[in-house]
Formats: structure tokens, sequence, C-alpha cells
């Protein structure tokens, strides 16, 4: 039997394909400003939004969008004028915005609390059309501010001060890239949930970096292992009736052991063969002797 011949199940693989690129597009800058788990903020912060939106019958997804994207500014504002540390108020967003949303869920109908799992852990396999282009919308516009931005991005996290004296708008970049994750995140509300979101953004990054060199092509091949690991997440889930969400994030820490140890035993048989003496032999001739 296909799986994909039924229109749910298009619109789930295409909704996480979308998610899966662009989520390591946007994550990559936040691990080089080693801020590799603000997306948990965020998603932590959205929680409210959706509590709000299924309190007040409004769209969740809109509600979110609002929220993450304050939440992600304020935060901004109080890291750059550096009244608290960046851990402090990234546990702001944790316990400040999940304990907001799940308030508004108990004040909420029986039905609201149960339809709230979809959003916490991803529901890929209930999108709706709407929903669909919503993602595609977002989706695209992550990726052309990652993309399109590039250079000025990677020179705000690279070294902030430099980027200063050289003229850029740090602040504005700053801004934008904080809305850009907040964005990010609940584009992958549907497909991998707002607690496993910023799992998809750091992991097909750190995984990336093990096998690449450059930041250019360590962007590329974070994007093209989170389409790999989404694609394949949601064609698993559906072959082994899992949580679509819970089933791409394990399949992306897989991956990141398998390279691991795949390049962790690359290295030792260099090492291993750097360190062979070199022998001469009677006709005049080196070679490197090499145990096989």
């Amino acid at each position: 039997m296909n799986l994909f011949a039924h229109e749910f199940m298009i619109r789930a693989l295409v909704g996480a394909l979308v998610t899966g690129a662009a989520a390591p597009a946007i994550g990559i800058y936040l691990v080089q400003r080693r801020l590799s788990l603000i997306g948990d903020g965020i998603g932590h912060i959205a929680l409210t939004g959706v509590g709000f939106g299924l309190l007040f019958h409004r769209s969740p997804v809109i509600m979110a969008v609002i929220a993450a994207v304050l939440g992600a500014v304020v935060i901004e504002l109080v890291r750059e004028r550096g009244k608290t540390s960046g851990d402090v108020a990234l546990a702001m967003l944790f316990y400040g915005g999940i304990s907001g949303g799940v308030v508004l869920v108990n004040l909420s109908d029986t039905q609201s609390n149960r339809s709230l799992v979809s959003y916490l852990f991803g529901s890929p396999l209930t999108t709706s059309p709407q929903d669909l282009a919503v993602m595609l919308v977002l989706g695209c516009a992550v990726l052309a501010v990652a993309v399109l931005l590039r250079p000025w991005l990677f020179a705000v996290c690279h070294d902030e001060e430099y980027a200063r004296v050289s003229g850029l708008p740090v602040r504005t970049l700053n801004l934008l890239l904080a809305v850009t994750t907040a964005v990010t995140v609940t584009v992958a509300m549907r497909a991998v949930g707002l607690l496993l979101v910023s799992a998809l953004m750091v992991v097909p990054v750190a995984t990336a970096q093990q096998i690449t060199r450059g930041f250019k092509v360590t962007m590329l091949a974070a994007v093209v292992l989170g389409l790999v690991v989404s694609g394949g997440g949601v064609w698993l889930s559906a072959v082994s009736d899992t949580g679509p969400g819970a089933t791409v994030v394990l399949l992306a820490v897989a991956g990141f052991f398998v390279v691991t140890v795949a390049t962790s035993a690359v290295r030792a048989v260099r090492r291993r063969t750097r360190s062979q003496p070199q022998a001469k032999p009677e006709n005049g001739y080196r070679y490197a002797y090499v145990d096989e």
C-alpha cells in the first residue's frame, strides 16, 4: 500500500520537509552564537500563544506566532543591554512561557487540553491545507532571510563587536534573527512540536559540522540532513505507527551518533597510518608501511 496516496500524508510530508529545511538554516546561526537552546525557550513562549488561542477560540498558530515574536524581541533586547545574562533570560523564557501556557489551557475546555498535545509534540498528519499554506509562506521567508542575508548574519554571529565597527546594523540584524527564529518555531509546531523544535534546529547542524569545513557548506549539508530526517521520520512513523515528531528527532539524533562514530573511526585510522614507521627497501626507494 502506498502511504503517500492519501492527501493528508502528502501534506504531512511537505510540511515536514519545509520544517526540515528551515530549522537547520536558521539554527546554524544560533549554534554559531552559542544559543542552541533558545529555540526551546521561544517554543515555551509560543505555548502561551497557543493557550490564548485555545482559550479565546482564535487561531492557535497565529497567536503562537505573535507570542513567539514578542518573546524573541524582548529576550534579544534584554541580552543586548546586558542587564541579564543569557542563561537567566532563557530561564525566564522556559519557565514563564510554559507556566503561562499551562494556566491558560487549564482555563479552557477539556477538548482544548487534549488538542494541546499535538502542539507540544507535533501532529503533521492533521495538517490542513490552510496550515500547509502558512507553513510554506513562513518557511520560504525563513529560508530567504537565512540565505540572502548570510554574510551579514554570519558577521554578527561570529564577532558582534567587529560587525558593529564595520558599520553593520547589528541591532537590526539581531532582532531580525530573533524574529526569524520565532517564526521557525511556529513553522515547526505542526511537524515536530514546540518541545522538540530546538532539536531539529541544532542536531543537523552539529552533525554537518563533523564532516564539513566552511560556513556555507555546513549550512547546505545541515539543510540536506534536515530534509532527510524529516522526510524519513514521517515515513518511518507512518510505517511503525509512532509519533511523527519524536520519530523525526530520534532519527536526527541517531544520524548524529552514526556520523560521530564513523568520523572518529576514520580519524583513528588516519592517526594510526601516520604513526607507522617508514622502511627503506633494498632498492633504495622509500615506502610507507601500512598494516592491512
